[in-house]
């Protein structure tokens, strides 16, 4: 798993746009003109900035367009360095190392669709609307902002008509989520991206529904208690031969990279999927935001940013 969406290459930026307050996108195309791997609405990219920044961001393009890809990029005022970059550094002509499209919050089939979005949220859903256009599903997108000005891709949006409700906070309050819900029904799919408060909120009110019904796709990692395991325990890196021992006070990976295996990672709060790691044998105490219930029984998967062991030692295929 690690291998096939950790490969990177170099593409240039041949565009970059304000498209909202504080949003930029950047189109990015291969320096020699070659077709780019494929994806799937949902799909993410890392953008491998110079110093060793990786962020994450959502494509957003057409995936129909196999020359390019489009990212949207936030200002984060409280961030760590990598939206700054975009916005103040990164110029069109400059190069960056891309990460092979992975998609942890893919599109299910249904029939019938209610996507939510809040500010910058957008981005994962653009593909998903267009996609369920394109299929001739019964879809509706509700997308929040603080202001009209700060939400982008409103006039990519305005062709769909009457399907998408554009909810400024400052014009109309927040979404009204009971509403966009109706009544329970079977079959429905509803997607929501944006900041903890919306998402929270609208897991809240799909609560009574049966599931699958939610599939959410978080920025920044839920609350989480105390690890299962205080103790120390054993990380075996089966390829490498070699055994680590991970203490109460670091991370999996920093372990790992005090014996030399810089494993590539990025959010290092359990959202990206960056550094997801094959588990060959141990149970793994989850601590991420991205695993379903029958993904973290099957015990097959962990993400070292941020999950731990349940037991003395876990053997990874690294």
């Amino acid at each position: 798993m690690q291998d096939a969406g950790t490969a990177q290459t170099t593409l240039r930026v041949v565009a970059k746009d304000v498209v909202a307050e504080g949003v930029v996108t950047l189109v990015l195309k291969a320096a020699d003109g070659a077709r780019l791997p494929d994806w799937t609405p949902g799909s993410h990219i890392d953008l491998v900035l110079p110093g060793g920044l990786t962020r994450q961001y959502s494509l957003c393009g057409d995936r129909w367009n196999a020359y390019e890809y489009r990212v949207g990029v936030l200002r984060e005022t409280d961030g760590r360095g990598g939206s700054a970059y975009v916005h103040d550094e990164l110029r069109q002509g400059d190069t960056v190392g891309v990460s092979r499209p992975r998609n942890n919050f893919p599109l299910v089939p249904a029939k019938n669709y209610l996507f939510i979005a809040g500010g910058i949220g957008i981005t994962p859903l653009l593909p998903m609307v267009h996609q369920a256009e394109l299929l001739g599903a019964d879809w509706k997108l509700v997308y929040g902002g603080r202001t009209k000005d700060s939400m982008a891709f409103l006039d990519e949006l305005a062709g769909y008509g009457e399907r998408v409700h554009i909810v400024p906070e400052d014009e109309q309050g927040r979404p009204d989520l009971q509403a966009a819900l109706g009544e329970v029904h079977v079959g429905l799919r509803v997607y929501c991206c944006g900041p903890p408060g919306l998402l929270d909120a609208v897991e809240n009110a799909c609560a009574p529904w049966p599931a699958p019904t939610l599939w959410t796709e978080r920025f920044s990692a839920p609350e989480q208690g105390a690890p299962v395991r205080g103790e120390p325990f054993d990380i075996v890196l089966a390829r490498r031969g070699a055994t680590v021992t991970v203490t109460k006070d670091m991370t999996v990976i920093d372990a790992m990279r005090a014996v030399g295996v810089d494993l590539l990672s990025s959010c290092m709060e359990g959202v990206c999927g960056t550094c997801e790691t094959t588990v060959l044998d141990g149970v793994v105490d989850h601590r991420d935001a991205l695993l379903t219930a029958e993904d973290r029984a099957a015990g097959d998967r962990m993400f070292p940013c941020v999950s731990r062991s349940c037991t003395d030692r876990l053997v990874l295929d690294l």
